[in-house]
């Protein structure tokens, strides 16, 4: 599908707690067809090494929202526990969320216009995330 009738959606996960990308996270792309259409699922990947999704499927011709759905709980929770078998000494559940990730998922929902490449970083730390219109 040619990316001038449609617009292009790539990302990457910063695990801002541990200055390093997020690997493993699944992504799923959503699209639809104006502010009160219906979603339609398009399609996923996974956060590679280095944070990315390098191959996330490009939106249908007549998307003007996308929405990105990070699974963010289970590698979350495989990161806290690292770090509490890391530091024996210290609480493993103090202030951690032990009945789960604080935010166990992360929806960012973005207008597109056709022709145009919108890369949607994820900055995410066990309890707060940030995102922004990246290059």
């Amino acid at each position: 599908m040619s990316t001038e009738t449609t617009a292009s959606v790539s990302t990457h996960i910063l695990d801002t707690s541990a200055g390093r990308p997020a690997e493993g996270v699944p992504v799923r792309l959503s699209a639809r067809s104006g502010p009160s259409a219906d979603w339609h699922a398009v399609g996923g990947s996974a956060t590679d090494a280095d944070g990315r999704c390098k191959d996330l499927p490009v939106p249908p011709q007549g998307t003007t929202h996308v929405r990105l759905d990070f699974e963010v709980e289970p590698y979350l929770e495989s990161t806290a526990k690292k770090q509490a078998d890391a530091q024996q000494d210290a609480p493993a559940n103090r202030d951690s969320g032990a009945a789960g990730a604080f935010f166990p998922e992360v929806a960012v929902t973005f207008a597109v216009v056709p022709g145009e490449h919108y890369h949607v970083p994820l900055l995410l730390n066990p309890f707060g995330y940030s995102v922004y219109r990246g290059s």
